[in-house]
C-alpha cells in the first residue's frame, strides 16, 4: 500500500468485494468449537496492453490453505484449468471447421462449485 498506485489497488480490491457481496460468495457464520480459521492474503496483479501500458489492476483474496491437513480440512482438490494441449486442439478444430472463437474473462467462475467442509 505504499505504492505511487495506491488508489488504483484499492479501487481493485472494492471491486472484488463488491463482486464477492454482489454474489452472495461468503455467509458469515460462526467458527466451529475446536477449530481454527485460516488466514488470507491480497494478491495484485497489472494487466497489460500490447503497446506496454496498464491495462486494468487486478486484486485477489487468497486463503493461506497450505495449513490445511488432506483428509481433515479436505479432501479432494481439482484445478479447473485448461491443458494448453488441449486449448491447441480447440483452435486447430475451429480453423478447420471455419468456427470463430471468442475469448473471454469469467471474474467469478469459483462460484459454480460447492464446498463441503469439516473440522476435527
Amino acid at each position: 500500500m505504499r505504492s505511487r498506485d495506491v488508489a488504483f489497488w484499492k479501487e481493485a480490491i472494492r471491486d472484488k468485494i463488491e463482486s464477492i457481496m454482489e454474489n452472495n460468495t461468503w455467509v458469515l457464520v460462526d467458527l466451529p468449537p475446536g477449530c481454527k480459521s485460516l488466514g488470507n492474503k491480497w494478491i495484485f496483479k497489472r494487466k497489460m496492453k500490447v503497446d506496454g501500458s496498464v491495462d486494468k489492476f487486478k486484486a485477489r483474496l487468497v486463503i493461506q490453505g497450505f495449513r490445511q491437513k488432506e483428509g481433515i480440512d479436505y479432501f479432494d482438490t481439482y484445478a479447473p484449468v485448461a491443458r494448453i494441449t488441449s486449448i491447441r486442439l480447440l483452435i486447430s478444430l475451429a480453423s478447420i471447421h471455419n468456427i470463430v472463437i471468442h475469448q473471454m474473462d469469467v471474474r467469478t467462475a469459483f462460484l459454480n462449485g460447492d464446498l463441503m467442509e469439516r473440522c476435527t
